[in-house]
């Protein structure tokens, strides 16, 4: 079943995914176990919300974009980074892990929409984890 994107203009139902997605993913032991580091929420706050998000679709796209991924399954580093942190933990890490947990099909190469959706996804997921963990 493939995923159905809303409406660009409807920023109230992505949101309400991105919560609800979220909720689903925490609900998973080994999903809800992952947080970023503190060296991680660092490098997030040093660099801002908009270079994080650009890394993140960068990455994305670069790593999980294609119809068949180099290294499908193991491209994606435990850390390092935080979007590889959080690619683990909202299940953009690998091909087999958005077809189960999003439903975006694999063998073929993600839209521009579902790269930026899967990135929207991890910059919610960092955001929340930056919120939980203020800095002193």
């Amino acid at each position: 079943m493939e995923q159905v994107l809303p409406d660009d203009a409807d920023d109230g139902a992505e949101r309400r995914w991105i919560d609800d997605t979220l909720n689903r993913l925490s609900r998973s032991s080994f999903r809800a176990k992952f947080e970023l580091s503190a060296k991680d929420r660092a490098y997030a706050r040093a660099k801002g919300k908009a270079m994080i998000d650009r890394h993140a679709r960068e990455l994305l796209r670069a790593r999980i974009g294609a119809a068949n991924p180099r290294n499908d399954g193991r491209q994606t580093p435990w850390r390092g980074h935080p979007v590889f942190t959080a690619q683990h933990a909202t299940a953009t890490c690998c091909r087999g892990c958005i077809a189960k947990w999003h439903h975006l099909p694999q063998g073929r190469e993600l839209t521009d929409a579902e790269i930026d959706r899967l990135a929207d996804l991890v910059m919610a997921w960092i955001e929340r984890d930056l919120i939980r963990h203020p800095a002193v």
